[in-house]
């Protein structure tokens, strides 16, 4: 997308939306544009072939919310006629040339022009047009992410803890301290760029610019590389370092630790560190959200009956559960505050499943009792509701 598109183009009216349209609005207007405009349905038809793609590229730049910010900032500082007029009047509110860092003589507000400029080269990618040079290769450079991996046991995860990591990455070359020359040697000023880093391209009242070829974008020329780095300024740098993986983290998520990355350039910030975590599973508990599940075994008699039993948790002794009398199988009781701990502080629950355990084998005492039981509730057909129903589909 060119700098005049964004200036000349109202991609708002051309979707048929106002500027402060939902990204559903947008949408919503796109694919009500789209299949009215669309080739397949207009054969033939160059006019609306070329609706179409001005449809589709508005949509492009509205869609996407960084880009249509930039479009935004871009429109908003050209309909406000920030700077002079052209010499000889008419034309832009400013010079272009000026503005993308072209070979035209400077405007004469100089102050807006550089903040224009600066912006611009900002948004589109190309270097401002102010009076400052600063040499590229001492601007401030965030550092690279860097992402590693961790395996936690089932209750560090639940609990939280702290990890050593080992972590290597991009890092100022010792050798040359970052220049990339060789010691007791220093780079000069890339000459075709005077430092910048960048090189400007003219078409017409625009100049568009790429990273230097002479100098690949640095600023700056090294004559004698340093053996170490090869002349990038760079090495491998291996560090470890203390990690806290916070409470509650699940299986392969990716926890973000800011600022823990590859140190910046030249007075730059770090760059963040992105730990993907491995969660073992646990021999008795399991998870569900913020809750951990147990399945708790219970005799038919305490079912049936009623009884009072002990659950384990986590971390900690255990626990009494009321089992009410008739409970069937499979019922779930909540112990409230022993689950997983919550960023803000508080925990879930623990949700214990019932499971009424049946006797692999019965001695000739227990079958005689169980055989009067099962005479006395002989009346009782607990399939009966179960047969009719299926019927009655």
């Amino acid at each position: 997308m060119s700098t005049k598109d964004y200036l000349e183009k109202d991609y708002y009216a051309v979707l048929g939306v106002p500027k402060t349209a939902t990204a559903d609005e947008i949408k919503k207007a796109y694919r009500k544009l789209a299949r009215q405009y669309h080739p397949d349905t207009n054969q033939g038809d160059s006019a609306k072939e070329t609706k179409f793609k001005e449809v589709s590229e508005a949509y492009d730049v509205l869609s996407d919310s960084k880009r249509r910010k930039e479009y935004d900032e871009a429109r908003t500082l050209f309909g406000s006629g920030v700077g002079g007029q052209r010499p000889g009047g008419g034309g832009f509110p400013f010079d272009f040339g000026d503005l993308f860092g072209g070979t035209g003589q400077q405007s004469q507000t100089s102050g807006a022009g550089e903040r224009l400029g600066d912006l611009f080269g900002g948004l589109f990618n190309r270097g401002g047009g102010g009076s400052a040079r600063t040499t590229s290769a001492t601007r401030p450079r965030r550092g690279q992410d860097i992402e590693s991996e961790v395996s936690l046991s089932f209750t560090e995860a639940v609990e939280g803890t702290t990890v050593s990591l080992r972590l290597t990455s991009s890092a100022a070359c010792a050798a040359c301290t970052g220049t990339g020359a060789k010691a007791g040697t220093t780079p000069r000023v890339c000459p075709t760029c005077e430092g910048t880093g960048a090189a400007s391209r003219n078409l017409g009242n625009f100049a568009f610019s790429e990273p230097c070829r002479d100098c690949k974008g640095r600023g700056l020329i090294v004559d004698v590389p340093c053996p170490v780095c090869d002349g990038s300024g760079r090495a491998k740098s291996t560090r470890t370092i203390q990690a806290r993986i916070p409470a509650g983290v699940a299986d392969g998520q990716r926890v973000k630790l800011k600022a823990k990355g590859a140190p910046g350039e030249n007075g730059g910030p770090a760059g963040d560190l992105y730990i993907q975590t491995n969660v073992k599973s646990h021999a008795v508990f399991g998870r569900l959200g913020d809750n951990l599940t147990i399945t708790v075994p219970v005799t038919f008699t305490e079912a049936a009956l009623g009884a009072e039993i002990k659950v384990p948790i986590l971390k900690g002794l255990p626990v009494t559960l009321r089992i009410p009398a008739g409970t069937p199988n499979g019922r779930t009781f909540r112990v409230r505050g022993r689950g997983v701990t919550r960023k803000d502080g508080t925990k879930g629950d623990l949700l214990a499943t019932v499971e009424v355990v049946v006797p692999k084998t019965l001695d000739d005492k227990s079958r005689e009792l169980l055989t009067e039981f099962n005479t006395a509730i002989a009346g009782e057909d607990p399939r009966a509701d179960l047969i009719q129903r299926a019927r009655s589909e």
